[in-house]
Parts: C-alpha cells; structure tokens; sequence
C-alpha cells in the first residue's frame, strides 16, 4: 500500500507516519518548498518517507504528485492549525483550510477516483456548542476563522464524495496532544512551562482563559482511527473524542500535581490569550467510531498529562546538562 500524507512534519502526520510505515505501508510526505525544513518530529524516520514538493495553493503540483505517486490513500492533514492565528490571517488559513481541500480532492477526481481520502475536520467547527455532546449530526456554528474554513473543508468532502463517488472521509477530531504537540498550543504550552518551573529555568507561567473547557486525547490514538476509516467499505464522517471534557485549569492542576509543585504560585493570566469569541465548552460522542470502526482510545486524561510532562522534563533535562 502506498499512501501520501500533508503535513507530515506535524503532530499528526509524524504519528500517522509511525503507523502507517509499522503497517508496511510505503509513505510520502508532501513538503513545502522552505529555507528551514522542521523535520524534528519525524527525523527517526526521515529515512524511510519519500518526500514529494508540493503546495495546497498550488493546484498544478498537487496534480502533478499524485499522478506520479498513484497513492492507494491519501491524508490531506496540512492547514494554518493554531486558532488564534486565524484572525490575524483569516484569508490565508481559508486559502489552506478550505480551498485547500478542495484542490486535493479536485486532484483525486482527475487522476483516479479510486484513491481513498481522509480529511482532517476539527471539533472547532461545532463552536458555540447546540448540543452535549457533540456528535456527527450536531449542526455547527464556528467561532473563528480556523472553524469557518474547517467547516467548508468539511463540507466539499462531502460534497466530492456524493457527487463523485470518491471514498472520501472526515475525521471530526476533538483536541489530541501529545509530547510533538508545537509549543504554541496551551497544553503543550503548560506543560513545557511546569517543566521550567520544575527545573529552575522559568518561575512564572502566564495562561488566557482557564475556564475553557476541552475534549482533550492523545493524538497517537487517533491517527489509529483516520486509518480505520480508509479501511472501511463505506466511507463516512466520524467523531473522534474521549467523551470526557476538562477545563484548562483542571489541565493545570494535573500538570503540576504531576511535578509535585503547586499551581497557584506559579499562573498568572494575560488578556493577550483571550480569543476574541472563545468555544466555551466541547465534548463529543464517539459511539459511532466505535461500533463502525472498533476504535476505542487507549489513553485517559491523567495518562496523556503524565506522558506529555514526562517528555518535556526530560528533554530539558538534556538542554541542561
């Protein structure tokens, strides 16, 4: 099996590459063109990906890839992904989060309908939440530029798939981390901060809304159910989500409980981490993934928190010394 991954320098795509190639698959990873590649989160198995150059904005090198490749799969998980990036560039992240989609899947329907899809959707779509819990049905009402463009990526799958037939899927994933999640995103953010606070190397970690509420799972867990997906017969959208939610402060609390150091001396709050329409509260439903797919996730919230400081104190351990 052959299966060209976007983004595959980022948390998903370096995960979704670790499995597919334990599978035995032979995988490509579309690269932009970069003076600095950020390849640290796949260089344990840089030697073993194919990497192809090419761009979602640009239509003709999409094209161009995949009659080259003739991937079996294809996982479009590239996109401008940091929320609060969106509003400070809300037409480029509609360029790659939307339109960007729908090059690929236009690519797909010119070479070979045959090629199976999956597409990274995002809770962040459902937004200001019109159900508890959220499930594929839920009707969405996005709260940023990022879930806006979701929406439509979301959407156009769909829309390719009952126009055309295509074995085109989206996998609705609720917020997934891991020790490869960037140092940009709040979790990862916590627990790098404990980490310096732990070892000496900072004394303040400063947070926006700690009251948000998150559907939070490892994201070593779900890439295990986009390839689930691409192995059905019928294609689909699926939920995927622990059906748990915690609020950042509760994230908070686990990290330094973990560090045996207590939290209160340590945060303070910036209004700069506000969002300007903040989801308040996600948890979704993932009963369908489960009894369709058989996926269930092996990792809780307390076990998710221990890995991720586990993994950031030894790292900075080694910059120490």
């Amino acid at each position: 099996m052959r299966a060209l991954i976007t983004g595959i320098t980022g948390q998903d795509g370096s995960y979704l590459a670790d499995l597919l190639l334990e599978k035995g698959y032979e995988v490509y990873g579309m690269v932009r063109r970069a003076s600095t590649e950020p390849f640290d989160r796949i260089q344990h198995i840089r030697d073993r990906i194919n990497f192809v150059q090419a761009d979602l904005l640009d239509q003709l090198s999409i094209i161009t890839i995949i009659e080259e490749i003739k991937p079996d799969e294809v996982y479009n998980l590239a996109a401008q992904s940091f929320v609060p990036t969106s509003w400070s560039q809300p037409v480029l992240t509609g360029e790659f989060n939307a339109l960007g989609v729908t090059k690929m899947l236009e690519a797909i329907r010119l070479v070979s309908k045959k090629i199976r899809f999956y597409q990274a959707s995002s809770s962040e779509m459902f937004g200001k939440v019109l159900e508890v819990p959220q499930t594929e049905t839920t009707p969405f009402y996005p709260r940023s530029p990022y879930g806006v463009a979701k929406v439509y990526g979301h959407w156009i799958t769909i829309n390719y798939r009952e126009s055309y037939g295509i074995h085109a899927n989206s996998g609705i994933l609720f917020n997934h981390e891991s020790p490869r999640r960037g140092l940009e995103f709040v979790t990862r953010k916590i627990t790098d901060g404990v980490a310096r606070i732990k070892l000496g190397l900072a004394d303040k970690l400063a947070l926006g809304n700690l009251d948000a509420k998150r559907d939070w799972g490892f994201a070593g867990d779900y890439v295990r159910a986009m390839w689930l997906m691409l192995q059905q017969d019928e294609p689909g959208d699926f939920v995927i989500a622990t059906g748990e939610s915690h609020s950042v402060k509760e994230f908070v609390i686990e990290a330094f409980g973990h560090a045996d150091l207590d939290w209160e001396k340590y945060i303070t709050t910036d209004p700069r981490f506000m969002r300007p329409a903040e989801v308040d509260f996600l948890v979704g439903n993932a009963n369908k993934a489960k009894s369709v797919l058989g996926w269930v996730p092996e990792y809780d919230f307390k076990g998710l928190v221990k890995m991720m400081i586990d993994a950031d104190l030894k790292r900075l351990e080694g910059q120490k010394n």
